[in-house]
């Protein structure tokens, strides 16, 4: 045998930055849409930040803008701010922002205890389950059309 496989049960992190680097070389000499998105600029933050009126953060989005979509990473709200319409407000801002920089699709994923219900009703679909992950649960891929 000309090689041999190796177990570790701990992080090494010269060996994430290799098989990152050789990825990243495969996609883009493979997809022109991946390496594009490498040159600066071409990936765009998009955030959006509430304050109370003590200007102290309870919530907001961040997400990222490419290829004609914004994924939206990561959306949250304190406990008592929930509930009063401010998530779905925040989120059309989002959408509407993401569509002025040239998105025309949206891309999120969240969990079922989430907000998969709060993000059907505003026009999500999902385009994808993996069932009992975490266990007694599932989570989503959803997408929605920027009209």
């Amino acid at each position: 045998m000309d090689y041999q496989i190796e177990v570790l049960l701990e992080n090494h992190d010269d060996f994430t930055t290799f098989l990152y680097t050789k990825l990243k070389e495969y996609n883009d000499e493979h997809s022109p849409y991946h390496k594009e998105s490498r040159q600066k600029g071409s990936v765009r933050p998009l955030n959006l930040i509430v304050t109370d009126h003590q200007h102290q953060w309870i919530g907001g989005i961040t997400a990222e803008v490419y290829w004609g979509w914004v994924e939206i990473n990561k959306f949250w709200f304190t406990k008592e701010y929930r509930g009063k319409g401010i998530g779905g407000q925040l989120l059309a801002k989002a959408e509407e922002t993401a569509k002025q920089m040239g998105a025309t699709k949206a891309l999120l994923t969240t969990y079922e205890f989430q907000a998969r219900t709060f993000y059907e009703a505003r026009g999500y679909q999902v385009v994808g389950e993996i069932k009992d992950y975490p266990p007694g649960s599932s989570y989503y891929t959803m997408v929605k059309h920027l009209v």
